[in-house]
């Protein structure tokens, strides 16, 4: 796959959303409204303390568009609307934040916000209008796409970004360009969110096409920049419960903003059992910060898997049929392995279980089965001569698809590359992976010796450029420097006495990810 993009830049510098926002935005249950106004938003802070929202994380109370006057003052200053909100902007954000809370406010880079009233959006007041918000209080930015005039995405939202932080105020930046112009490519050095889609609506197919949408995108997401699929739809009606269940795992599951969209002042059992679900939550917030990939998605029914901090992995289940479904992958294929079993916790029954690689459960329709699935103790190898292959890995990230035994990375499901070969030799052994990719092993300090061939995979001609590493406990043991797909395959050789772990790592060249199918071929580990 020719990827042009380049691989993410580093996050905006304001120290925020290092894990992504949880919190409420008033839309998409109220829109423009005459129920959207200072008591509605005051009561939703005062649901977050009542119902716990806070205690399991939610701190953002939000509001969207229709706070403002049709008209800027004289001064060119936005004015509060003064029927819905008779004590200003500033007194709402004083009472979210003596609840312990954070306060955020909605604009446009455009001329005028997206409701047809047409209230003043930011383009040409950068500066003015942050300065403002600052002055009354605003934690949090929702800056919308409309009326833009044609003016270059980038440009504009740069300019809203350096306006917030030259306030010195720490203000969250959530960018809702709605993915037209690809952010997810340009946006992590400027906001701590970008939308990746058009707006989600209350039904199974918006949010399920959605979620599509967004899991392709899972490498440019990380700690103060993440991958925004739109606000939480539950609780509003338009899903069934088992639905709603499958939209918060799969929010989670994609380290997704989750801003709840539903009125909190009188929410039904069911919604607050999800909402407050810190099982699931606990995924999404992971510090970890990797977003979830598809591990397989056939007939309808989707795999997912998230690496964890804690050295273990989150998999979703699900299934987008009409009638119950049985979904099955294994722990090797979630990127786990090497050790005789594992603890499946599932986290929405909250029952835990133990597999020696299987997972595999019974889903009814539009339903998903989430499990946290952490390794027992590692099973070291023996002694002797071993095809690195051969043997079990305990944890696996890669680029593009799986990190594949035997074969090359054809960037899909798993068994889809062909045959390892560097300048014209084959190799029946060996890893095909994608940058950037790390593949762990469980040494248990028996090992000595690991040598293996590099390169870049013949399939792509000349192109990619990759940089292969190993590692043993932590320290780099051998480095190939930057390898093109025009360059000759290189050796490597590590010392690994005594080392509990190998880790096998590829960087991309410092030019991108295109075409990085980068093969450990014939690796061999010598064990005592």
């Amino acid at each position: 796959m020719d990827v042009v993009a380049a691989p993410r830049a580093v996050a905006v510098d304001n120290g925020l959303a290092r894990t992504p926002q949880m919190g409420f935005n008033n839309w998409n249950s109220t829109h423009c409204r005459a129920e959207f106004n200072e008591s509605m938003v005051e009561g939703i802070a005062d649901a977050f303390v009542a119902k716990g929202l806070k205690d399991v994380g939610y701190t953002y109370v939000n509001i969207d568009d229709c706070w403002a006057l049709p008209e800027r003052d004289a001064a060119g200053n936005l004015v509060p609307d003064p029927v819905r909100f008779p004590h200003g902007i500033k007194a709402v954000a004083n009472y979210v934040h003596a609840k312990g809370l954070k306060f955020g406010l909605y604009s446009s880079a455009g001329t005028k916000t997206c409701d047809a009233q047409g209230f003043p959006g930011g383009l040409g007041h950068e500066r003015q209008d942050a300065e403002l918000w600052a002055s009354w209080g605003v934690d949090y930015l929702k800056y919308d796409n409309c009326n833009n005039d044609g003016v270059d995405a980038g440009q504009r939202y740069r300019a809203m970004g350096e306006a917030l932080k030259a306030t010195g105020r720490p203000i969250l930046y959530s960018i809702c360009e709605w993915g037209q112009n690809q952010p997810w490519t340009w946006a992590s050095g400027t906001g701590n969110s970008w939308r990746t889609t058009g707006d989600i609506s209350d039904s199974w197919s918006s949010m399920i096409n959605i979620a599509h949408q967004n899991q392709s995108l899972a490498r440019y997401a990380g700690p103060g920049g993440w991958n925004d699929p739109d606000m939480l739809e539950v609780g509003n009606g338009g899903m069934t419960d088992t639905e709603y269940r499958t939209h918060f795992s799969l929010w989670s599951q994609m380290a997704a903003p989750l801003l709840i969209g539903s009125d909190l002042r009188a929410p039904s059992a069911a919604t607050l059992a999800i909402l407050k679900n810190t099982d699931v939550i606990a995924v999404d917030q992971d510090p970890l910060g990797g977003q979830g990939t598809v591990v397989s998605s056939s007939g309808g029914l989707v795999v997912m898997t998230k690496p964890l901090a804690d050295g273990g992995r989150s998999v979703t289940l699900t299934n987008e049929n009409g009638s119950a479904r049985t979904v099955s992958t294994t722990v090797q294929a979630i990127g786990l392995g090497g050790a005789s079993s594992y603890r499946l916790k599932d986290l929405w029954s909250h029952r835990t279980a133990a597999t020696t690689g299987a997972i595999s459960a019974s889903v009814p329709a539009h339903g998903t089965v989430m499990y946290r699935v952490t390794p027992g103790a590692p099973v070291p190898p023996t002694g002797g001569l071993h095809q690195l292959s051969d043997l079990p890995w305990t944890s696996a990230v890669n680029g593009w698809g799986p990190v594949e035994h035997d074969r090359s990375n054809g960037e899909q499901g798993t068994g889809d590359g062909t045959t390892l070969t560097l300048d014209g030799a084959a190799f029946a052994k060996g890893l095909g992976v994608h940058a950037a990719s790390t593949v762990t092993y469980h040494l248990g300090g028996g090992c000595t010796t690991f040598t293996t061939s590099v390169g870049v995979d013949d399939e792509v001609g000349a192109r990619g450029s990759v940089d292969f590493r190993v590692y043993r406990d932590g320290a780099l043991a051998a480095d190939s420097g930057r390898v093109t797909g025009a360059d000759a395959a290189r050796t490597l050789t590590a010392d690994l006495t005594g080392a509990e772990e190998l880790k096998l790592v590829v960087t991309d060249g410092s030019d991108g990810i295109d075409y990085d199918h980068a093969d450990w071929a014939g690796p061999q580990l010598t064990c005592s």
